[in-house]
């Protein structure tokens, strides 16, 4: 049985404020000098005299609380039947602890900081890259195959880790999860400049691209728990998408300068930006909707002794056996059943692993061809069927503009569109693609040199653009077809129901609380 239970009333010179305590989240607290209440509603299915009330007078100045309880015939019929009766918190639409209603400012604190770790994941990916030839001679590696793990086991670590981490940001919550893995991504950072040999150096890079795969997860999730507006959301997804690209573009550069002095350096620098991030990340806010009720709900168990008050989120099945076969498989179930996912993961895929495989090509080109050190190289993108010895460099060089333009708008629209589409089950989404896409970018690469070789660079360039323009087609399909694929979508399906459940539960509630207050008043 749920019910609610509880009213507040608040007297004062200027008359009594009677507020229910389905309204009330918090004690009051001091804000700006004033005496203000979080409210939050918290939607029954049906509506009861109160369990609890709280009287407040004004005594010598001082405000006194009174706490008072009664019992009614329908919860002792219900106590009678061994029914509990239970307390459903959510939010109300002006709820300031709803991260929806949050300030601009906080907002923006929350963008810039899950940004700022997402900068740093994707800067770690490609440090190797210009310090891959002083990491083989400090280590005596003479394979050429064994040269791109150092970006392809971070990669690799994409893989594996956005199907836990996505998952579990949605069971435990964005903060958790967020500064543990990019702590542990900090102290693998450290010890890959201390690595004193090949393999240790390859673990501690695997260890690393694990944990850092957590804000490419996570923070499309993220984004979607502060923005309900579209249009402000996608500005925000932006920002993070161009994060993912600024940091494998300016990593090579920095690293092939400093690489002179040693190879050890390009961690150094990437630990350095790392400490740099870690001191704000610690203030991040939990941001996911329903564990912020859930505290919600446990702080109000606590505050009042009513063990019946719980959140939505507190009576979904919980335990191991729910976690392994529904919500860390979320992300593998959205490839097999959702065609959005799938073929988004597609095109993703080879896009994200093109840019990977540039890495190797760099050498290959600028370094091969022109002669290029690897700082200089590390400036360049790839060429097409310009990169001769005979055609001035900076031709090739300036074909990475348009590809770098594509990349970027091509991850934008994807992504925002699977924010858009999911919501809640954003990060599970994300986290779908980022694995499909890590495993591209980390395989990818292994062919690098062995496709150069035989194909050479003016047709192994265009063998990646002939594949590019046999995906393009995507993107229209989803234009024209979207709103079909999206009315078959089981997640979909379920979001909308959601929306409609509980735009009916605030439509019920209001009402309902308004006449208590007016009764209250009256009483």
């Amino acid at each position: 049985m749920v019910q609610c239970t509880g009213e507040m009333q608040m007297a004062s010179a200027e008359g009594p404020h009677v507020m229910s305590v389905e309204e009330e989240e918090q004690q009051p607290t001091q804000s700006n000098g004033q005496l203000t209440n979080e409210k939050t509603i918290h939607p029954t299915l049906r509506s009861a005299a109160a369990d609890q009330s709280l009287s407040a007078r004004s005594d010598g100045g001082e405000l006194a609380l009174k706490r008072t309880r009664s019992r009614f015939a329908d919860e002792e019929e219900a106590h009678a039947n061994g029914q509990a009766t239970k307390t459903i918190v959510s939010f109300s639409q002006a709820d300031p602890g709803d991260p929806y209603n949050w300030s601009t400012a906080r907002k923006s604190f929350i963008v810039a900081t899950s940004i700022a770790t997402v900068l740093n994941s994707t800067f770690g990916s490609a440090l190797p890259s210009g310090a891959i030839t002083f990491i083989a001679s400090s280590f005596n590696i003479t394979n050429q195959e064994q040269l791109v793990l150092p970006i392809s086991v971070y990669l690799l670590g994409y893989v594996f880790g956005p199907l836990l981490f996505g998952p579990l940001s949605e069971a435990y919550g964005r903060k958790v999860i967020m500064i543990s893995t990019f702590a542990v991504y900090t102290l693998f950072t450290l010890a890959c400049a201390v690595a004193p040999n090949w393999p240790a150096f390859l673990i501690f890079r695997l260890i690393a691209g694990i944990t850092a795969s957590a804000p490419i997860a996570v923070v499309g999730g993220l984004c979607a728990d502060v923005y309900d507006d579209p249009v402000t959301r996608g500005r925000a997804m932006a920002l993070f998408m161009a994060a993912t690209g600024v940091g494998p573009d300016i990593a090579p550069i920095i690293s092939g300068f400093v690489s002179v002095l040693t190879w050890r350096w390009s961690f150094w620098v990437g630990l350095i930006v790392a400490g740099a991030t870690i001191v704000p990340l610690l203030f991040l806010p939990e941001t996911y909707g329903p564990v912020i009720l859930q505290r919600r709900a446990q702080r109000m168990r606590k505050e009042t002794g009513n063990k019946n008050i719980f959140a939505p989120f507190e009576l979904e099945k919980k335990g191991a056996k729910q976690m392994m076969t529904v919500t860390l498989i979320r992300p593998l179930r959205m490839i097999a059943s959702e065609a959005i996912v799938l073929f988004t993961c597609l095109y993703l895929s080879l896009v994200y692993g093109i840019f990977f495989l540039f890495f190797e090509a760099y050498p290959i080109v600028f370094q091969g061809i022109y002669g290029f050190n690897p700082g200089v190289s590390g400036l360049a993108f790839l060429p097409r069927w310009t990169a001769n010895v005979h055609i001035h460099w900076i031709v090739p060089m300036l074909a990475g503009i348009p590809f770098g333009i594509g990349f970027m708008l091509i991850f934008m629209a994807f992504l925002n569109y699977l924010t858009d589409a999911y919501e809640i089950f954003a990060a599970s989404a994300m986290a779908a693609a980022s694995t499909c896409r890590s495993l591209f970018g980390a395989l990818l690469p292994l062919a690098a040199t062995p496709m150069y070789d035989k194909l050479g660079v003016a047709w192994a360039s265009s063998l990646l653009g002939f594949l590019s323009l046999g995906m393009a087609i995507i993107p229209f399909a989803f234009i024209k077809y979207g709103n079909k694929i999206r009315a078959h979508s089981k997640f979909c399906q379920q979001l909308r129901e959601k929306k409609r459940a509980e735009a009916e539960k605030h439509a019920q509630s209001a009402p309902r609380v308004e006449e208590e207050v007016r009764l209250a008043e009256k009483a």
